[in-house]
């Protein structure tokens, strides 16, 4: 179970991941190796999963954001994994989730340009022998930026 205190703490690290452990004490009013010990349980209880340092995709060139809704013509376990190899092998794709509904998959894409996001749909993605439909979505404008879990 998490306390109001574990909660801040996550709230915190959501904002700022790099935070010293006196950065939080100063935050949580907690004295560093309680915040430590608290940080170290999150992390071995599974709250935590990663740090990450997050990228502008602007910044880096990456000019064309996209969401694919993918529908396979079958849904046996051999085409559910083979197209799931798929996915975690393409660097574009960087966020993807199964679904209820018309489409079986949504896929999160960040490309270069137009052409590269063409041709990972038509060259990768439609050719996979599973796959029944694709229907992309480029995003014009995000307005909100992927914001903290709330906790």
């Amino acid at each position: 179970m998490l306390d109001d205190v574990d909660k801040k703490l996550l709230a915190a690290l959501q904002r700022h991941a790099n935070s010293t452990a006196q950065e939080l004490s100063d935050a949580l009013n907690m004295s560093a190796s309680q915040v430590g010990r608290r940080r170290q349980r999150l992390e071995t209880e599974g709250y935590i999963t990663s740090y990450r340092a997050h990228l502008d995709a602007q910044q880096i060139g990456l000019s064309v954001q996209a969401f694919v809704q993918v529908q396979l013509s079958s849904h046996g376990p051999e085409q559910a994994s083979s197209f799931a190899r798929l996915i975690e092998l393409q660097s574009e794709i960087t966020s993807a989730w199964t679904l209820t509904g018309d489409a079986d998959y949504l896929l999160r894409i960040y490309c270069y340009d137009l052409s590269a996001l063409n041709s990972l749909i038509h060259d990768i993605i439609l050719p996979h022998p599973a796959v029944a439909r694709v229907q992309s979505q480029i995003v014009m404008d995000q307005l909100k930026q992927d914001a903290p879990l709330p906790t």
